[in-house]
């Protein structure tokens, strides 16, 4: 797989992800150059339903098998995510979610996103009005 130090494909990644799609090219940037770019082998096991989730990963290249008592609920390719909840809540992993062949991810860590974003009081509103919009397309509450 290749290896590119050019985060403009990172950046172009992370704005097709809801939760960073209303951040401006500067905020983006800074959360593409805290990227760890991460490769896995076919059949390797990415991250272990019931442990805390410690990362949210931005698939590049190839796919991923999310797996729930050893049953595929879903297959994940390029441009597309897991994790997002363990950058802002850090929940225990409801899936494994293993290689289906290379793949290479873009991976962000919490303290890494929050030491980008963290003490930006303009990302921290629009994450936290995207978090909010999500949240109540999933639960609906009375205001709905």
């Amino acid at each position: 797989m290749p290896d590119s130090t050019d985060r403009t494909d990172v950046m172009n990644l992370l704005r097709t992800v809801p939760l960073f799609s209303n951040l401006d090219d500067r905020h983006l940037k800074t959360l593409a150059q805290a990227a760890v770019d991460r490769t896995y082998n076919q059949g390797d096991l990415i991250v272990p339903q019931g442990e805390k989730g410690i990362g949210f990963y931005l698939i590049a290249e190839g796919q991923v098998r999310v797996e729930k008592a050893g049953t595929t609920v879903a297959i994940l390719g390029p441009g597309q995510f897991f994790g997002e909840m363990a950058l802002i809540y850090g929940a225990t992993r409801s899936a494994d979610v293993r290689a289906v062949g290379p793949t290479r991810c873009f991976v962000l860590f919490p303290w890494m996103f929050w030491g980008a974003v963290g003490e930006d009081p303009e990302a921290l509103g629009v994450l936290l009005r995207e978090t909010v919009r999500r949240l109540r397309h999933v639960e609906p509450g009375p205001e709905d």
